[in-house]
């Protein structure tokens, strides 16, 4: 008969590196939930390790600003001694936001990967920011990474809130 942690150690060996690091965006986001933010997670990872991670504390912080991409960034600049996060990735649970692209644009992050999209303030795919070519920087793109999980935990907040 097979453990439950024998069990669990096979997701983890079963997971990729970006399924693992979702999941702790996810969870970010879903304590975000519970303080009554918008549940959105994010972490910046550099050389597979974990620099800057929050969730979103815009009511907490009385800041439009202190969504969790931004957040994660700051923690990340402040560990690294620097604004540029050149070589890092950032996850995050939603499809970023302008202001949160544009952050991502000025510290130089190498790779993007969201989970679900957001059609109406989303600006890497639903509406295409990146596109108008006025940036000096490219990120590499990874979207849907646990979609549904990412999707369902916005829908359901916003639900309860109706």
């Amino acid at each position: 008969m097979i453990s439950l942690s024998e069990i669990r150690e096979a997701e983890v060996v079963n997971k990729t590196k970006d399924e693992i690091f979702m999941d702790e965006a996810i969870r970010l986001a879903e304590s975000a939930s519970l303080m009554g933010e918008v549940p959105v997670g994010a972490l910046v990872v550099l050389g597979g390790k974990v620099i800057g991670a929050a969730g979103n504390a815009c009511i907490k912080k009385s800041d439009p600003t202190a969504h969790a991409e931004m957040l994660a960034i700051k923690q990340a600049s402040s560990h690294v001694g620097n604004y540029r996060l050149v070589g890092a990735s950032l996850y995050v649970t939603i499809e970023p936001c302008t202001m949160c692209l544009g952050a991502m644009m000025h510290a130089r992050i190498s790779r993007l990967v969201f989970g679900a999209l957001e059609a109406k303030s989303g600006a890497v795919v639903s509406n295409d920011v990146m596109s108008l070519g006025h940036f000096n920087h490219s990120i590499e793109i990874a979207s849907g990474i646990r979609e549904e999980i990412c999707g369902r935990l916005m829908s359901e907040f916003f639900g309860r809130r109706r």
